[in-house]
């Protein structure tokens, strides 16, 4: 079994033409605008994006029949961890989430006439979306348990229900919303709920307010939905199959955001050596001190075991294979370093990374939000443990479920 990450000439060049365009156009021409200037802000966003269709920099993640660069996960992997180098690189390239998930997930269920309305937009840069799933009243990480409803009268369904946490819900021309379709089934069936498409805006749908998190309003709505009304035609991947819809979605998704938050990580990582090289106390510089060589020796091993679990999981994902495991590794460890490496790095900056005056404190608050993004801590470790256990009662080994090595 070969393992060799080694880009190919040509995705090598885009690597480098996309760290060129997000170092040497995005970062400095962001740097001139002020966030709280919204028209200037946004103006700078929509000139950056129509840079990068020009330079072909557009959607790394789309087929190129529909517009796209192309690429494989192995080579999404280093688009998406050069374009985080910065927060909007990934809007900037029209990768970012959760348009990036709804992209695939309207690729791989549409039909053809959902497609031209739904997924072509989002292609072009001209709509965005959202993915309405989470509810407030019941376990997040069980989408099974959604009390959302969709109830058939005639040839339409009327949906009521509550939903919250909806990232991108007040930008978005339409919703990807899940619902029970199916309710006389036992709680915790699988195939009791249904994607429909939502028109946004609707008198159904009430976006209620954005919630206040750690880092702020960003965008995360509380939607109540009231005597929302859809035809048949609204449903997207076949009645029944929202679970299902929703796995399929969340699997590469939760790979693409360990792929942006190793760049986050390494961003601190540098920082915190740069911090240690300049810094000087108690006699030495404090890149001479043991005890800030552990931190950065502690955090650039685990980098290292971030960047080799995504890659193997996005060669898994190329090849067609199974991958539920391996991503859920990542995505528990890859979210729990980003955690540690911006946590130390803050520690070697002392009260200068606390303050607001570099980006680390901004970083940590939203690396917090990790660890539960697409999947809790627990759920992961979950899925993980039992996949392993099922492995050794298959086979009388647990190799399987560590990777499936040769070592």
């Amino acid at each position: 079994m070969a393992i060799d990450f080694t880009l190919a000439p040509e995705h090598e060049e885009i690597r480098k033409r996309v760290r060129s365009f997000i170092q040497g156009t995005v970062i400095p021409a962001m740097e001139e605008v002020r966030e709280d200037d919204r028209d200037a802000y946004l103006r700078a966003i929509f000139r950056l994006r129509s840079q990068a269709k020009a330079e072909g920099l557009w959607l790394p993640h789309m087929p190129k029949e529909w517009g796209g660069m192309g690429l494989g996960h192995v080579e999404l992997a280093m688009v998406q961890s050069e374009a985080a180098k910065t927060r909007i690189g990934p809007w900037v390239l029209n990768c970012q989430a959760p348009d990036e998930g709804n992209m695939h997930t309207l690729l791989h269920w549409a039909t053809d006439e959902q497609k031209e309305k739904y997924l072509r937009p989002l292609l072009e840069g001209t709509q965005m979306s959202c993915f309405a799933m989470t509810e407030p009243e019941v376990a997040g990480s069980d989408p099974t348990l959604i009390r959302t409803t969709a109830v058939q009268d005639g040839d339409e369904w009327v949906i009521n229900g509550h939903k919250w946490f909806i990232s991108n819900a007040r930008r978005a021309g339409f919703a990807i919303l899940i619902a029970r379709t199916e309710q006389d089934v036992p709680e915790g069936t699988r195939g009791a709920t249904t994607a429909f498409l939502v028109d946004l805006p609707n008198p159904g749908w009430k976006d209620v307010r954005e919630v206040e998190t750690m880092h702020g309003s960003t965008g995360h709505s509380e939607i109540v939905i009231e005597d929302l009304r859809l035809p048949d035609t609204a449903i997207l991947g076949g009645r029944g199959n929202g679970h299902r819809l929703g796995q399929y979605r969340l699997g590469p998704a939760r790979l693409a955001h360990c792929m942006r938050w190793i760049s986050q990580a390494e961003t601190a990582l540098d920082m915190m050596v740069e911090r240690a090289l300049n810094r000087y106390s108690h006699g030495s510089l404090l890149a001479e001190k043991q005890g800030i060589q552990w931190l950065i020796a502690d955090s650039a091993m685990e980098l290292y075991q971030c960047k080799l679990m995504v890659l193997h999981a996005a060669s898994k994902i190329d090849k067609g294979e199974d991958f539920r495991t391996e991503v859920s590794m990542a995505k528990h460890f890859v979210a729990n370093s980003l955690n540690r490496i911006v946590d130390r790095a803050i520690q070697v900056h002392g009260a200068l990374g606390y303050s607001t005056d570099t980006p680390l404190a901004h970083m940590f608050q939203h690396a917090r939000w990790a660890r539960f993004a697409d999947g809790a801590d627990e759920i992961h470790q979950m899925r993980i443990a039992e996949r392993t256990i099922a492995a050794y009662q298959a086979t009388g080994s647990t190799s399987s479920a560590t990777g499936g090595l040769p070592i």
